[in-house]
């Protein structure tokens, strides 16, 4: 673990381990994706309440701002689970596994079809999670891992990978700024100007404590793995029964 002179909070408020950041990043996933998939269809819910700095909050978008945090959280705990998994091929498949079993409710969500243009999020991360085994396989290579991290962005663009190249990016950021986290979050935020409510994200990262958390078995962590595709395909089923 770094030093405390690394982090923005002193150690004594680093509370939150990595299960409670899984919590937090699923909870905002769920709030956005139901803002999304259900309030979208609901007018009420686009209601005007407020005003804040000339932008206009209905109860949707309050929903989808909640949401933003969920990605970088979900991009630290990628780069977390490279760093300390026993087994990175294994890990690197589960990604891809679930980022296939996952485009169904994907599409689901967006055209109620079985095709849509753009790749769910889970291809986002197995780009990246690719990006940081070339990077650490060729540490001697300097040419080898450019070429590397360029053929990966290109692959992102052409895949049209959820958050898209933006979010390829921030992933190599995460990465390159893994050692000082006050600079990971000053330039991770700094990236994400045009997504500026994600920047909170940094709040809770900056809270974490280097320990696992209570997600210690396999039957947990896929449950975790399991949430994003099954989630998705309940908020289309709910949607389809309401207001379809």
């Amino acid at each position: 673990m770094n030093t405390s002179a690394d982090f923005i909070f002193p150690e004594k408020y680093r509370i939150l381990s990595g299960s409670t950041l899984k919590m937090i990043a699923i909870i905002t996933m769920l709030i956005d994706h139901t803002g999304a998939v259900l309030l979208s269809m609901y007018p009420p819910a686009q209601k005007i309440f407020f005003t804040l700095f000339g932008r206009e909050y209905s109860l949707y978008l309050i929903f989808r701002d909640i949401g933003r945090v969920a990605f970088p959280i979900f991009c630290f705990l990628l780069l977390e689970g490279f760093r300390h998994t026993h087994d990175r091929f294994r890990y690197g498949l589960n990604l891809f596994l679930f980022a296939l079993i996952s485009e169904i409710p994907w599409n689901l969500m967006f055209t109620n079809t079985l095709r849509y243009e753009k790749q769910n999020v889970f291809f986002t991360l197995f780009l990246g999670y690719l990006a940081f085994c070339a990077i650490e396989y060729f540490q001697d290579d300097q040419l080898r891992q450019l070429l590397c991290i360029i053929g990966l962005l290109i692959v992102s663009i052409l895949l049209k990978a959820d958050y898209s190249w933006r979010g390829y990016i921030f992933l190599l950021i995460m990465y390159y700024t893994r050692k000082d986290p006050t600079g990971q979050a000053i330039l991770g935020s700094c990236w994400l100007y045009y997504e500026w409510r994600a920047c909170f994200a940094f709040l809770s990262i900056n809270l974490y404590n280097g320990e696992r958390g209570f997600v210690r078995n396999k039957v947990l962590k896929y449950v975790f793995y399991w949430f994003y595709p099954v989630h998705i395909l309940v908020l289309v089923v709910i949607r389809k029964v309401l207001f379809l």
